[in-house]
């Protein structure tokens, strides 16, 4: 085992990691277009999770899913937006991991994903993992490895 495995300990659980759901913009799945874009511009993020009625994981919106809808031949239809429901465009192939889930299962994970949505054994939303924090804990450890 070498020095990285040893001080991040590979079965270490991801809990101190993970962004609570409550401070993550989400939608739901029954929103319009139109207020999704505006959640997602408020929040500054491109993506964000879509939740159903009960907190449970369905998949993510993004701008670029969301302009596509609007984009006509020959104009942008904005119109699209206030009528069209997030469920039907959004994408449903999400990066996510259980709670338990453990700290090299979250960076393996976040190799093809900016952040992982977190759930519980029964699917309900409970945060993100962000790349970002992956990544500040892994430089933390190197950082504070012991020299060979």
């Amino acid at each position: 085992m070498g020095k990285l495995e040893k001080a991040v300990r590979p079965e270490e659980r991801i809990a101190d990691l993970v962004i609570p759901g409550s401070k993550v913009a989400i939608v739901q799945e029954g929103n319009t277009l139109e207020h999704a874009l505006l959640v997602l511009i408020k929040s500054g993020y491109t993506a964000i999770p879509v939740l159903d009625r009960d907190y449970k994981l369905k998949g993510l919106i993004s701008m670029p899913l969301i302009l596509d809808t609007a984009l006509g031949i020959e104009r942008i239809e904005f119109e699209q937006l206030g009528t069209r429901r997030v469920e039907e465009v959004m994408n449903t192939k999400v990066g996510w991991m259980r709670e338990s889930g453990t700290f090299f299962r979250g960076l393996e994970l976040s190799i093809n994903h900016p952040f992982l949505c977190v759930v519980d054994e029964e699917g309900v939303f409970k945060g993100i993992l962000t790349r970002k924090s992956i990544l500040a804990t892994l430089h933390k450890q190197m950082k504070n490895a012991p020299k060979e």
